[in-house]
């Protein structure tokens, strides 16, 4: 494990031994990283004024910017992709789901499991992106339901992020 973890208000991030934080993401404060998780180059995760979580084999991206506002925390579910340059907001993204790059999910809002953000698409506060659906636009809306394939890509992208994760943490180990 590497980064740059500062604590904040007597909070401390906590990252799994399994997990792999690049040594240039900064996470502060109340963020737990767990097993099999990868934050990549340049993200920020600042738990201040609530908690994040990243759950299990999630991967978020070069230069994600993560953030929470007063009581409503930051949740990237199980296996999901946060792609490079997004921004979220006190937000929950649902197992499996992928935001893409420079997307932005705001305050409240919920995307669904196996849900995919497009890049550059706005979701705003206190919106759902339905499970299993594509969303796209400023602001974001579900054009259509995601075909078995396409989940199935989902599954696989995270995968490989998993493995890139694995690799990455054993090169860092190994300096």
């Amino acid at each position: 494990m590497s980064g740059i973890l500062r604590p904040f208000d007597g909070k401390t991030p906590t990252v799994a031994s399994t997990a792999f934080v690049a040594d240039t993401a900064v996470l502060i404060g109340d963020v737990t990283v767990e097993e099999g998780a990868s934050i990549w180059y340049g993200v920020v995760l600042r738990g201040d004024i609530a908690p994040i979580v990243v759950h299990r084999n999630a991967n978020v991206q070069d230069n994600v910017v993560g953030h929470v506002d007063i009581d409503v925390p930051l949740i990237v579910g199980e296996g999901a992709t946060v792609g490079h340059s997004a921004v979220l907001h006190g937000c929950t993204i649902g197992h499996h789901a992928m935001v893409g790059m420079h997307a932005t999910v705001l305050t409240g809002a919920i995307v669904g499991d196996e849900a995919v953000v497009a890049a550059a698409a706005l979701v705003p506060e206190n919106r759902a992106v339905p499970a299993r659906s594509l969303s796209m636009g400023v602001p974001a809306r579900a054009v259509r339901s995601l075909s078995d394939e396409e989940i199935q890509e989902l599954h696989r992208r995270a995968d490989d992020y998993i493995r890139l994760g694995v690799m990455s943490r054993a090169k860092s180990e190994h300096r």
